[in-house]
C-alpha cells in the first residue's frame, strides 16, 4: 500500500493540489494534523482530502479554530489568522475537525501531531527531545509533524537507548526503513520552515517498509494573492517566499 503522509497544511489549497498531483498514485492520505490555520483555504483543503481514502489528526491549530486551545499561547500572527479561521470555517469542516484524534496507531505505526509524549504541542527538533520520546510509542515508527521541518531520528537496534540519529532527507531517495525504531517528519505542506519554499511530504510504502522525502513547487503567489484579499498578517504572507 503506497501512503501520502502530510502535514501541516495549513489552508494552503495550492500547496495542497501540486502535491496531491505529484504523489499521484497512492491509496491512502495519512494526515499528521494542521490542516487549518495560516492560510486561506480552511474549508476547501478538508474537502479535498475527503475526497481520498484518510486518517487524519487534530493539530494545535485545529484545536484552537474549535476552541479546545487557549490561542494566547500563540504569536500575534497566529492569533490572528486563527481568529479569522474561526470566522469562516463552516459547521462541515468544523464538525470534522471535533472528531479528530491527536494521536492514533494506524496499521502498526505510530501517528503523532507533535510527539507521541505530549502529541498536540510538543516539538521533536533535537535528538535529544527525539530520544526522550522513544520511550512514550511502542511501535517500530511514529510519524510525527508539527515543526514544519522535515526529519527524521534513528536509534539501531543493538542500542535501544541512545544514541539517537538525525538523519535529514535526501529527497528522492527511497529509505529503508527494516531496522531500527524512527521518528519521521515528512515537513510541512503549506508553510515549510526549512529554509527551502517547496510544499514537503513524505511517500511510505506500508508493503516495503520504506520512505521517501519529497518537495514539489507550487504557485506560491496564488496563496499570496488571497491572504491579501482577506487581510491575513503580512509576515505569513511574505514567510511563504523563503520557507521559513
Amino acid at each position: 500500500m503506497r501512503c501520502l503522509v502530510v502535514s501541516d497544511v495549513h489552508a494552503n489549497l495550492a500547496a495542497f493540489e501540486a502535491v496531491l498531483h505529484d504523489a499521484n498514485p497512492f491509496d491512502v492520505i495519512w494526515c499528521l494534523g494542521d490542516m487549518v490555520g495560516y492560510g486561506p483555504d480552511p474549508n476547501a483543503c478538508i474537502d479535498r482530502l475527503r475526497e481520498h481514502p484518510h486518517v487524519c489528526l487534530a493539530g494545535n491549530h485545529d484545536w484552537a479554530v474549535l476552541g479546545k486551545l487557549d490561542i494566547r499561547g500563540f504569536n500575534a500572527d497566529a492569533r490572528i489568522a486563527n481568529q479569522w479561521t474561526q470566522g469562516v470555517i463552516n459547521q462541515a469542516a468544523r464538525d470534522y475537525l471535533r472528531n479528530l484524534p491527536p494521536l492514533r496507531v494506524e496499521q502498526g505505526y505510530t501517528l503523532a501531531h507533535g510527539s507521541p509524549r505530549q502529541p498536540i504541542w510538543e516539538y521533536i527538533l533535537d535528538p535529544l527531545t527525539a530520544e526522550l520520546n522513544f520511550t512514550a510509542f511502542e511501535t517500530q515508527i511514529c510519524l510525527v509533524g508539527h515543526t514544519h521541518v522535515p526529519v527524521s531520528f534513528y536509534i539501531s537496534d543493538d542500542n535501544d537507548d541512545g544514541p539517537c540519529e538525525p538523519r535529514p532527507p535526501r529527497c528522492g531517495k527511497v529509505v529503508s526503513l527494516a531496522d531500527g525504531r524512527w521518528i519521521i517528519n515528512p515537513g510541512s505542506v503549506g508553510q515549510p520552515r526549512d529554509g527551502d519554499p517547496d510544499a514537503s511530504y513524505a511517500i511510505l510504502d506500508l508493503d516495503a517498509n520504506t520512505l521517501e522525502h519529497r518537495r514539489v513547487e507550487y504557485p506560491i503567489e496564488e496563496t499570496q494573492e488571497k491572504m491579501r484579499e482577506v487581510k491575513l498578517p503580512v509576515r505569513l504572507i511574505e514567510r511563504l517566499s523563503v520557507g521559513h
